[in-house]
């Protein structure tokens, strides 16, 4: 094995090391999903005409969709205690692997960031309801956000830094604690929210405005698809980096049935107590309240306290495990005589705060047909690349020492597969006018209608094509 390829962290685990159960696994699914961002995803789709059953199914449907790659990938994981970044050595070389490594790395990055970005807006929340006195000042340049804003950001920064110097065991703890006491609140929140109220009603009331006259109107399909796309790209990042955590699952059975259990089921009730919890805001409130940050911030007394203390305890337990544990290992692999986990970890906490994650976050446009929708468009070839690869190239068979060999047969041609770089290439391609027309709409506004339309479908059209290509030249290369 190459000191150049395997430090102890990229090592396949050992069995003293396999301790994940399938309650585990659960517990890691749930706490991830009960998250800010997933809690107004529902807000989105509502926000652009569906009803809310509408919102909820494609919820629902979506995570249903990202769960099958989620499986998929997960079975090397658990099979061979290898991590996704050592994983992908067998498709796209064992340097060409840092390509599909690095992207992946960035993009929970900003994940990692905007996920901080809350928490921070929750201590910022916290302050001035505790002081009576609502944090306030003026803007700073370049940065766009006050001054306490910023503090507030830093200092949530520095509580998650705690579990990114004590590693991946601290992670999975914090998840298996917090998990049952996260469920206990939804439903105390939606007594909450009901009892206030008097019942749930205006939004749940609301029809869908794709529909006229008890027929469709026709346009339902032209939110709906881009909404799917995205609602999988919101996991699409885990999708790759899942044998990060079922590497030290006991057995295939633990991680398939605690993500089976732990995924769609708790994303799409989420998105359900989203609607009813904002349906009820409308009347107590007199208008609909879907970030709950601000929904904490207007309870009376210590619920407020206590709500906040709650968001604040979640969003670190989904920040690490859904944004810390992957990048951390992609950034060891890049380079693994001198970056650890730990480095990696501390690495990815750093390129957060450049990335400046409030601005990714100011208009739905920008969070859900940029952000989500842009980075599924470089992930799904990725995906469709490690399935072909894993189960139709290699029949699940890999030979594990290779994967750290600089002579082995993954090296291919030194250390690249350009069979998987063109495929991930060609993947991509597709996809990138219409990104470039929905990020800067002004500099490429004659995008076509076609390119438009396959946009909407980025996730699915990169799987399809790069896993297509990707079978058609290991044929001969294979044989």
């Amino acid at each position: 094995m190459s000191s150049s390829l395997i430090n102890e962290d990229l090592r396949p685990t050992a069995e003293a090391q396999r301790t994940w159960r399938w309650y585990h696994f659960t517990a890691l699914w749930i706490g991830m999903v009960m998250c800010i961002p997933a809690y107004t995803l529902a807000a989105s789709l509502i926000e652009s005409g569906m009803s809310w059953w509408q919102a909820v199914g494609t919820v629902f449907l979506g995570n249903a969709i990202v769960l099958v790659p989620m499986l998929l990938i997960g079975h090397a994981g658990a099979k061979y205690g290898i991590p996704y970044a050592v994983l992908a050595r067998a498709s796209f070389g064992t340097i060409g692997a840092r390509l599909p490594a690095l992207l992946r790395a960035l993009v929970a990055c900003g994940w990692y960031g905007i996920q901080t970005w809350f928490g921070g807006m929750m201590i910022h929340t916290l302050i001035g309801a505790l002081t009576g006195t609502p944090l306030a000042g003026d803007k700073l340049p370049v940065l766009g956000i006050t001054f306490s804003q910023l503090v507030c950001f830093l200092a949530f920064w520095a509580i998650q830094f705690y579990y990114v110097i004590h590693g991946i065991d601290s992670i999975r703890k914090l998840e298996t604690y917090t998990a049952p006491f996260k469920i206990v609140i939804c439903f105390l929140l939606l007594w909450w929210a009901y009892s206030k109220a008097g019942g749930f009603g205006p939004i749940i009331d609301q029809p869908s405005q794709f529909v006229e006259g008890g027929k469709k109107a026709g346009q339902f399909s032209a939110v709906f698809w881009p909404s799917l796309t995205a609602m999988v790209g919101f996991w699409a990042t885990l999708a790759l980096n899942i044998p990060d955590f079922t590497r030290f699952a006991k057995s295939q059975r633990d991680q398939l049935i605690g993500q089976g259990i732990g995924l769609p089921v708790p994303m799409g009730l989420l998105a359900m107590m989203a609607v009813f919890v904002t349906s009820a805001t409308v009347v107590i409130y007199g208008k609909a309240i879907w970030d709950p940050v601000d929904l904490s911030s207007r309870m009376q007394g210590a619920a407020v306290l206590i709500a906040l203390l709650i968001l604040l305890i979640d969003t670190v337990s989904v920040n690490l495990a859904a944004n810390l544990v992957g990048p951390a290992y992609d950034f060891s692999a890049l380079n693994p005589r001198r970056i650890s986990y730990k480095i990696g970890g501390c690495i990815t906490a750093g390129i957060a705060i450049v990335m400046m994650p409030w601005k990714v976050l100011e208009s739905t446009q920008g969070y859900i047909f940029t952000w989500l929708i842009g980075y599924s468009a470089l992930l799904g070839p990725v995906a469709g690349i490690l399935i072909v690869d894993y189960y139709l190239v290699r029949r699940t068979e890999l030979a594990v020492d290779d994967l750290y060999k600089e002579d082995g047969q993954y090296t291919y041609s030194a250390g690249w597969n350009w069979v998987a770089v063109t495929a991930f290439v060609l993947g991509v391609l597709p996809n990138v006018p219409g990104f470039l027309n929905t990020a800067f709409p002004q500099s490429f506004p004659d995008v076509g209608g076609f390119f438009k339309g396959v946009y909407t479908y980025a996730w699915f059209v990169g799987v399809a094509i790069a896993a297509v290509i990707y079978r058609i030249g290991m044929n001969g290369k294979m044989k």
